[in-house]
């Protein structure tokens, strides 16, 4: 809680640093410099369950989102179940979501079964980093099962500037056969179409119930101005928080960041978590 609001981070990354390539380091010294890494993992790189949970405790997060990855041409392999320990030791405050990759994964709905098995709440997805368009046609079986049961899909939209990328991938706009071929499918735009498209984020977010903007890599005070023209008051209230953790400075500054925008308490409470309680179903 962070100045008597509940906060939901629906973004972050645990991944096991051995092996991760270069750049990684390079992106989180730059945007997440000031997280304290070394006292979050043990010295062969694996996260330290006890430590994490008090950071993100004193971090005011009650609510956390751990991301697998499944991304071999940039950030590797992140694999679902290195997040289960952390997952295990407070399942109160860590929930992960599933992950699939359609160059490696066969049959796809074999593997979201397994994943959501174990306990995920939805599907991440990053075409970007894993080379695959969203709209491939072996991931419809996926988005019909997640449609059915009530699950949101997570997108990565935007561009991605680490090696490896297919950034041809990231506009919102090949979502739109996705969203008209599963009208109930949730559907959440993380990074908001960082870039290039973040007209075409609001716009969808805006038109569709069912598709909202999560806030993850974006600097909140910057926000009215990458949606400049819309009623950003009003397109607030389609707004999940989420950090990119850790790559940002810190959870508790990037909160009071987003509230010194000024926003109604209503609008604020629903970006922190009143929407990603609805989104994910969650309680806390």
């Amino acid at each position: 809680m962070v100045e008597g609001i509940p906060v939901v981070d629906a973004h972050v990354h645990l991944p096991r640093l051995k092996g991760l390539p270069y750049f990684w380091f390079d992106w989180q010294k730059k945007y997440g410099g000031g997280v304290p890494l070394n006292q979050l993992y043990d010295t062969e790189g694996n996260p330290i369950p006890e430590a994490l949970d008090a950071y993100f405790e004193k971090e005011g997060v009650d609510l956390v989102i751990l991301l697998p990855e499944y991304s071999p041409r940039t950030v590797g392999i992140q694999p679902y179940e290195d997040l289960l320990p952390m997952v295990n030791h407070n399942p109160r405050r860590f929930r992960f979501l599933a992950n699939l990759n359609p160059h490696l994964h066969y049959p796809l709905v074999v593997h979201l079964e397994r994943q959501l098995e174990a306990g995920a709440i939805g599907l991440k997805l990053h075409p970007v980093h894993g080379g695959f368009s969203p709209n491939h046609p072996e991931l419809f079986p996926v988005y019909w099962i997640l449609q059915e049961r009530d699950l949101p899909v997570v997108f990565h939209t935007g561009i991605s500037a680490f090696p490896g990328s297919t950034n041809a991938y990231a506009s919102p706009e090949l979502l739109h056969e996705v969203i008209q071929a599963y009208p109930n499918l949730k559907v959440v735009l993380a990074h908001g179409g960082r870039g290039w498209w973040y007209n075409t984020a609001a716009t969808m977010a805006l038109i569709y119930p069912n598709v909202w903007i999560e806030l993850s890599g974006l600097n909140p005070t910057k926000l009215p101005s990458y949606f400049v023209g819309f009623d950003f008051p009003r397109l607030a209230q389609k707004f999940i928080f989420g950090t990119d953790w850790p790559g940002v400075p810190g959870v508790k500054a990037t909160v009071q960041s987003l509230l010194s925008l000024g926003l109604p308490r209503a609008v604020e409470e629903a970006i922190l978590y009143r929407n990603a309680l609805r989104v994910y179903r969650l309680e806390f």
